[in-house]
């Protein structure tokens, strides 16, 4: 291969490294953000059971759901 050739090749890498990298990225920001949903989601089904099957207070109240 002559000089000329590889520097063509070299060149014609970058755009192909940045598109790879770029897939990539998109790739794990999607897995993340679809994780975060899982997370989102357990989340909300326990405190939607805590907020349903609370406990009742001395006077047989349920009291309020919030603590603050």
């Amino acid at each position: 291969m002559r000089r000329s050739d590889i520097d063509y090749v070299e060149v014609a890498m970058v755009p192909l490294l940045l598109v790879l990298l770029l897939a990539l990225l998109l790739f794990g920001a999607g897995f993340a953000l679809k994780a975060l949903w899982w997370v989102a989601i357990v989340v909300l089904v326990v405190w939607l059971v805590g907020f349903v099957a609370r406990s009742t207070n001395a006077t047989g109240g349920r009291g309020r759901w919030y603590r603050w």
